[in-house]
């Protein structure tokens, strides 16, 4: 199992960096932050773009893997972001995750004017996003022309350092995603079910078995062995605290673990956030247990 830390792109640039070349230090296997234009309660309160703080955290680490949770289609196009994405991957020698979702509802989907697109229109963009992300990142020049995006011989040379490209994370819970993300993905993104009503941490195990064996089916439809994907679980987002204690971190990791679960990723926690209200102390704790 391996455990990463989600940091907001949200502090002053000194305190970032002290704090990514801390949880490298800890032993912390891989480092995220958010892509929004800005997010929930912190709309009016600083908050930096993604692949600019990313680029500044690669050169500030060495080993740490570093990743987008995830990025949004709702503002970004697949050919800028695969330029984006390889050269990213060459500043952090390798070290690039490229996380991908379909892209929420709120003021990311309405800042550049225009309605929020319908759920299934989201979902067929998101599928027509990911396939000429993914076939631009692989191929040194490539054309498009769909619903969504035209894309004309975009180039993407020299291209990544990671092969045949950087990894992509697919976020996915409904069943056309996760259909993608086992003909497309190198990995799986959840953290149950979205807008559930039962947040407890039964209804979410539930969710998340539910989900890890469509997937798993839809592998399987498509010839691959699912053990190829590596499965993300993001914690935050459920009833359920485990970052309350070492202990209760340990016994979610190892239920999760049992699950199938390789990868688990935690959101640092914040002095003054409403949510993310845990012990800091907590963080070089799990380490001490871990690495």
């Amino acid at each position: 199992m391996r455990i990463g830390v989600l940091l907001l792109p949200a502090d002053p640039w000194k305190q970032t960096l002290e704090r990514a070349r801390h949880l490298e230090e800890l032993g912390y296997a891989h480092l995220w932050t958010y892509d929004h234009l800005s997010w929930r309660r912190y709309r009016d309160l600083p908050w930096h773009a993604t692949i600019p703080w990313l680029t500044g955290v690669a050169a500030a680490t060495s080993r740490i893997r570093l990743g987008t949770m995830v990025t949004s289609p709702n503002f970004r196009h697949p050919v800028t972001l695969a330029k984006d994405a390889m050269t990213l991957d060459h500043i952090s020698d390798g070290r690039l995750t490229l996380g991908i979702g379909a892209g929420g509802t709120g003021f990311d989907a309405t800042v550049l004017g225009g309605e929020p697109p319908t759920p299934r229109e989201r979902t067929a963009r998101f599928t027509e996003f990911v396939e000429l992300l993914d076939a631009v990142l692989r191929e040194p020049a490539h054309s498009h022309r769909g619903r969504y995006y035209t894309a004309d011989e975009a180039r993407t040379i020299p291209g990544c350092v990671q092969h045949p490209r950087v990894p992509l994370a697919i976020a996915a819970a409904g069943p056309r995603a996760l259909d993608l993300t086992a003909r497309v993905g190198d990995a799986w993104i959840t953290y149950g079910e979205p807008n559930a009503e039962d947040q407890s941490a039964a209804a979410t195990e539930a969710a998340v078995r539910a989900q890890a064996a469509r997937l798993d089916e839809r592998c399987a439809a498509h010839g691959r062995d699912p053990k190829e994907l590596r499965r993300y679980f993001l914690i935050g987002n459920t009833d359920e605290r485990p970052l309350a204690s070492v202990g209760a971190f340990e016994d979610f990791a190892g239920r999760y673990e049992r699950m199938g679960f390789t990868d688990i990723v935690f959101h640092d926690p914040r002095p003054g956030d409403p949510v993310f209200t845990d012990d800091p102390k907590v963080v070089d704790l799990i380490a001490e247990r871990y690495f």
